[in-house]
C-alpha cells in the first residue's frame, strides 16, 4: 500500500498513544507492533526514552520483533536474540559467543522510520527522506483552561470515507438521531473553501445544538459557531464555540487523525478538547461515555458502507450540493495518490436541510 499511494505516504501518521508505548530512560520496556499503510512497524523506546520506529522483521529468520523485548537500550528478537540498536543496526548475535558484536553482519540493518512524540501521540513519518513538516498539531492538548482526552477507534473503511463521515452534518440526524442532533427540517447554509491542502467549512446555524450534552456545553443558550476543517492527508477538526459575537464562553473541539492500516482498515485517534469553566469537572464524568456511544454509531455505519464498497469495488457516488465538501476532499486525496499537484483553490456556498 505504501508503494502505490503516491504522495499520501509523504506524511506523519499516528502509530500509538504515548501512554501505550512503555519504557523510558534506562533502555528497558516492551515494544509495540503496528501497521501503517500496510507496513508492519515495531515501536519501542530507546535508552534516552525517545520513541523509535523500525521494520517489524528480524533480519535473521524474519520473526516479529514486536514480540521481543527491549534490553540495555537495544531491541531483542524473541527467536534467536539478535539485538538491534536505536539506529536499526544489528548490535549483537548471541550465537556468535561473548564477542557477539564482532560477529554481527556488517550490512545487517533494519529499515528505520522517523518517529516523534507530540500531542499525546507517537507519530511516524512514512515518506522517503527527511520529514517535510512537523506532525499535525492536536489542538488544546494540555492547554491552560482546557480539558482533553483521547479515544482510539478502529474503523472497517478507508481514510477518505472516515474523514468525510467526521465532517458530514446531514448524516447526524439519522445515524445519531436523539444523541447528537435531531431532524428539524431546517435549512443550513455553509461556505466551503478549498485550499491546496485543506477543506474548510463554516456553517450558518447559530441556534443549533449538539444533542444531549448541550446543557453542559452551552448552559446559557448562547449562539453557536460551527466550523469543520480537513487537513491533508488525514486530519479533521470540528469546532463548536458558544458565545456572543467576538466572545467564547465555552467551546468543544473534536480532532481526529486517521491512520491507514490497510486499504479498508483505519485506526482513528480522536482528541476531545473542551473549555467549560467550572462545569469542566462535571463534563469529565459524562463526556467520555457520551462521545464513545456517538463514535461507535459511526463505526457501525462505516462498516455498513465498507461492506458495500468491498463487494462492488470502485465507489459510484452520486452527490448533491450537500456533498460539496466531500468532493473537494476526494479530489485532494485522489490527486495526491496519483502523484499529481493539488487543484487550484476554490470557494463555494451550499445549502442543505437537516
Amino acid at each position: 500500500m505504501r508503494d502505490t499511494c503516491g504522495l499520501l505516504k509523504e506524511a506523519w501518521y499516528a502509530a500509538c498513544l504515548s501512554a501505550e508505548l512503555k519504557g523510558g530512560r534506562g533502555g528497558a520496556g516492551r515494544p509495540l507492533g503496528r501497521q501503517v499503510l500496510g507496513e508492519l512497524l515495531v515501536l519501542w523506546r530507546a535508552a534516552d526514552g525517545a520513541p523509535r520506529a523500525m521494520q517489524d522483521r528480524c533480519l535473521h529468520r524474519n520473526a516479529l520483533l514486536s514480540e521481543g523485548v527491549v534490553v540495555d537500550g537495544c531491541l531483542a528478537c524473541p527467536y534467536h536474540g539478535w539485538m538491534y540498536d536505536a539506529e536499526g543496526r544489528c548490535a549483537q548475535v548471541p550465537s556468535e559467543g561473548p564477542a557477539a558484536s564482532s560477529g554481527a553482519p556488517r550490512d545487517a540493518r533494519l529499515r528505520t522510520y522517523e518517529a516523534r512524540e507530540e500531542g499525546g501521540l507517537v507519530w511516524v513519518w512514512m515518506g522517503d527522506g527527511a520529514p517535510a513538516r512537523p506532525p499535525f498539531e492536536m489542538p488544546r492538548w494540555r492547554a491552560r483552561g482546557w480539558r482533553s482526552y483521547y479515544m482510539k477507534t478502529p474503523f472497517a473503511n478507508s481514510v477518505t470515507n472516515c474523514v468525510e463521515n467526521f465532517m458530514d452534518v446531514p448524516h447526524t440526524v439519522f445515524v445519531h438521531a436523539g444523541w447528537f442532533r435531531s431532524r428539524r427540517q431546517t435549512a443550513v447554509r455553509a461556505v466551503v473553501e478549498r485550499t491546496r491542502d485543506s477543506v474548510l467549512v463554516t456553517y450558518e446555524q447559530p441556534n443549533d445544538s449538539v444533542g444531549a450534552s448541550r446543557r453542559l456545553l452551552n448552559p446559557r443558550g448562547k449562539p453557536m459557531r460551527h466550523t469543520d476543517k480537513f487537513y491533508m492527508p488525514n486530519n479533521t477538526r470540528v469546532d463548536y464555540e458558544f458565545g456572543d459575537e467576538g466572545e467564547v464562553d465555552t467551546a468543544f473541539i473534536i480532532t481526529s487523525t486517521c491512520t491507514p492500516v490497510g486499504p479498508m482498515e483505519t485506526m482513528v485517534y480522536t482528541l476531545i478538547s473542551y473549555k467549560l469553566g467550572w462545569l469542566g469537572w462535571l463534563a469529565g464524568l459524562f463526556l467520555p461515555w457520551y462521545t464513545r456511544q456517538v463514535i461507535e454509531q459511526d463505526v457501525v455505519i462505516m462498516e455498513i458502507q465498507g461492506r458495500s464498497l468491498q463487494h462492488h469495488g470502485a465507489p459510484m457516488f452520486r452527490s448533491t450540493p450537500a456533498d460539496a465538501l466531500h468532493e473537494h476532499i476526494e479530489e485532494l486525496r485522489a490527486r495526491a495518490e496519483a502523484g499529481e499537484a493539488p487543484p487550484p483553490p476554490a470557494v463555494e456556498e451550499m445549502t442543505f436541510w437537516v
